[in-house]
């Protein structure tokens, strides 16, 4: 991955749990903020999903995108960009690390492109804003299943 922005967060349940929310994505426009839609194009082995279509509306980013995902099991899923409007490229992760005690530290590892000029500094800042939001709405969504 290119530069990236990295942040985590600790959820009281097991990685397994964690990635379960993860991989549903139909259910990502009632807890992943800017989601409107999420559609699985193509299933992968494992009945996981291999690429997914979104519909994104977060300012300052609106845009529809394709990405592929490839799944380590519970511990981790990658995702890179097919295809999107917006954005020239979309390279991410969650990694799911078991603290042992019934809950799992999530790092989510971003970087992202867009086909308009930012400045290095407000694209990071995207990303962070994109991640900090992403984590905290995965926590509740988890945590109240």
């Amino acid at each position: 991955m290119a530069e990236q922005t990295t942040s985590s967060i600790v959820i009281d349940a097991s990685p397994a749990q964690v990635m379960a929310v993860i991989a549903d994505f139909p259910a990502y426009p009632t807890w992943a903020k800017g989601v409107q839609t999420a559609d699985v194009v193509r299933e992968g082995s494992g009945g996981r999903a291999e690429e997914v279509f979104f519909s994104l509306d977060v300012s300052p980013i609106k845009d529809e995108y394709t990405l592929r995902y490839r799944w380590s099991g519970d511990a981790q899923v990658t995702w890179t960009l097919v295809e999107g409007r917006m954005l020239k490229a979309l390279d991410g992760a969650y990694v799911l690390h078991d603290l042992g005690n019934g809950s799992t530290e999530v790092t989510y590892r971003l970087a992202l492109d867009v086909s308009i000029p930012l400045i290095g500094m407000l694209k990071r800042k995207g990303e962070k804003i994109l991640i900090d939001t992403a984590l905290k709405g995965l926590k509740k969504r988890v945590e109240s299943l």
